[in-house]
């Protein structure tokens, strides 16, 4: 998920779910507390407090103390989320980063992170995959805005 300056986005409103102003949470967070009642959200740049939650085919719905337009984000506060622990990054930590080989070569800037049955990916501009483990990926310095990773996983087949 995309962070927008000091915010952090997790889902989309999505379609209405019975007449009483519940909708379906659209791209959901994994974290599920976001959704329970009494969350503090922002909802299309604005202030929002989800008052009822539920879940219908395995997605959140929430109703919110406010109307909310199909299609506004839902974000909260870069402050509010919880601290990651040693080695933990948040994936919109990782996006835009530039990956540098040990060797100096550079192998381009993280657009994405994808998921995988054994580990998740790293995936550049130049479409290369590099899979998120200790034997690939040497150091993640987000001061320095770089990702160091070992020699031999971004050569071609």
């Amino acid at each position: 998920m995309g962070a927008s300056g000091l915010r952090v986005a997790i889902g989309r409103v999505g379609k209405p779910h019975g007449l009483d102003g519940s909708f379906v949470v659209e791209q959901p967070s994994e974290d599920g507390r976001w959704f329970e009642p009494g969350a503090k959200l922002i909802v299309g740049g604005e202030p929002a407090e989800v008052v009822a939650s539920k879940t219908a085919a395995g997605r959140p719905v929430i109703r919110l103390d406010r109307k909310a337009e199909r299609g506004a984000p839902l974000e909260v506060a870069r402050a509010a989320l919880p601290p990651t622990g040693d080695d933990e990054f948040y994936v919109f930590e990782l996006i835009g980063l530039d990956v540098v080989e040990e060797t100096g070569r550079p192998l381009g800037k993280v657009v994405d992170v994808a998921a995988g049955v054994a580990n998740d990916a790293l995936e550049l501009d130049g479409g290369a995959m590099l899979p998120l483990h200790e034997d690939c990926i040497r150091d993640i310095d987000l001061a320095a805005r770089r990702i160091l990773v070992a020699r031999g996983f971004s050569d071609p087949l």
